[in-house]
């Protein structure tokens, strides 16, 4: 908080901004103002729901903050990786809202949809950005729907990938000296993302389709790359680990082949040891790098779904339950803070060992903090002690007061203008 006080220039939105981050590493179920209110001892959830709608404060001041954060405590080398996550939501109000594709529920689905930006480090990862996505036409083209939504006229529509740019530019601007970039098939395919990267001199290891066509040995007819994964000699294909799962090394077979003018553009392409399933991947690197170092880089992009899975499970990243462009951004923004805090501590408390001193399969160590740990820990010291029984039935009626009023709202809604019975 004495990080990001400046940006609130009020003391009653910089308390219940404390309170807020406190609500959210809190065991409280569902992480919406309500719940939050009640779980840090306020009496009604409107401060809180002043702090996401109307006090001044600039969200984006705040997101400079915390990537400063991370930076300082996991470092600025790193491999930055871009990816989108989904919110579902019900109805038509919610900012952004459609009916599209969420890789949250694997299908097409009412919901809200952010690109967001992580860096991964060697002692660990963390959202640093995000940008809700606002579709073109059904958004961007409705003054009314807009003005609804709190939409600023500056927000034009973005494709994803132009967000994506933007958001590591901004991040390299701001001083990480990420060397890689790593993104998934909707990133990699997006020839003018891949271009800005290049012209600034920064690596990348995209995702791209089976369908992608690439040229081989200086030839005038692109072939598609799983035609070229078909005809590589089996001495083309070697072991290599993608990185550290849950259960141990994950290993693949790894090819690669250039495709360009230089030695500084190949096609990487993954397969599964048991299924032979395969993933393709174009590379750049200002300098020749070998093929275990494309890699690892591969494998840090599943950093990113490891961050939203800790993102949504353990500090509510998708409990908000608000409308406005602006307090959605205000939420994530405090969500991802709260995040980088617990992976902050986590680093901090990895202990230094000598790398020939440690192997997981035989180490008499524990495993090292883990961000659900750590909040456990701090919900075990944070939380307020056993509350009144006029405390609970105080929110109990201030619920079903306003649930009541809801009903009321939809019974009216739904009444006006049918036949009298």
């Amino acid at each position: 908080m004495a990080r990001i006080a400046v940006r609130f220039g009020r003391v009653e939105p910089r308390a219940t901004a404390r309170a807020y981050l406190l609500g959210l590493l809190s065991s409280v179920e569902r992480k919406n103002c309500w719940q939050l209110a009640e779980q840090v001892g306020h009496a009604r959830p409107g401060p809180m729901q002043r702090l996401l709608r109307y006090a001044r404060w600039d969200a984006d001041a705040v997101r400079d903050d915390l990537r400063a954060y991370a930076v300082e405590h996991l470092g600025a080398d790193g491999v930055l990786v871009v990816d989108e996550a989904g919110f579902l939501k019900k109805g038509r109000a919610s900012a952004g809202v459609q009916r599209q594709y969420t890789g949250t529920a694997g299908r097409i689905e009412n919901a809200q949809v952010g690109v967001f930006l992580a860096l991964a480090t060697e002692r660990g990862r963390a959202l640093i950005d995000r940008r809700l996505y606002l579709p073109e036409h059904s958004w961007s083209d409705d003054p009314e729907r807009r003005i609804a939504a709190g939409i600023p006229e500056t927000v034009q529509f973005a494709t994803k990938p132009r967000l994506a740019s933007e958001m590591i530019a901004a991040a390299l601007d701001a001083g990480i000296t990420a060397s890689w970039v790593t993104g998934d098939e909707a990133y990699g395919q997006d020839p003018r993302l891949r271009a800005a990267l290049e012209t600034r001199g920064t690596g990348y290891v995209m995702a791209v389709a089976c369908s992608m066509r690439v040229r081989i040995n200086h030839g005038r007819t692109p072939i598609r790359a799983d035609t070229v994964a078909g005809r590589l000699p089996a001495t083309a294909w070697q072991r290599h680990s993608a990185g550290n799962g849950a259960k141990g090394p994950q290993y693949y077979d790894w090819a690669w082949i250039h495709i360009g003018t230089d030695s500084h553009r190949p096609l990487l392409i993954r397969r599964n040891r048991s299924t032979g399933e395969l993933a393709f991947y174009l590379c750049w690197s200002p300098t020749e790098v070998p093929l275990s170092e494309l890699v690892r880089v591969a494998g840090v992009r599943w950093s990113v779904e490891e961050c939203f899975q800790a993102a949504k499970g353990q500090v509510g990243l998708d409990h908000y339950q608000v409308r406005n462009w602006t307090s959605g951004h205000r939420h994530i923004t405090l969500a991802m803070l709260a995040l980088a805090f617990l992976t902050a501590l986590a680093a901090k408390a990895a202990p230094e060992r000598p790398d020939d001193a440690y192997h997981p399969a035989r180490s008499p160590y524990p495993i090292t903090l883990t961000v659900p740990e750590i909040r456990h820990l701090l919900v075990a010291v944070f939380d307020p002690p056993a509350v009144t029984v006029a405390r609970l039935l105080h929110w109990s009626n201030w619920r079903r007061r306003h649930q009541a009023t809801a009903r009321r709202s939809h019974y009216r809604r739904r009444t006006t203008g049918e036949p009298a019975g």
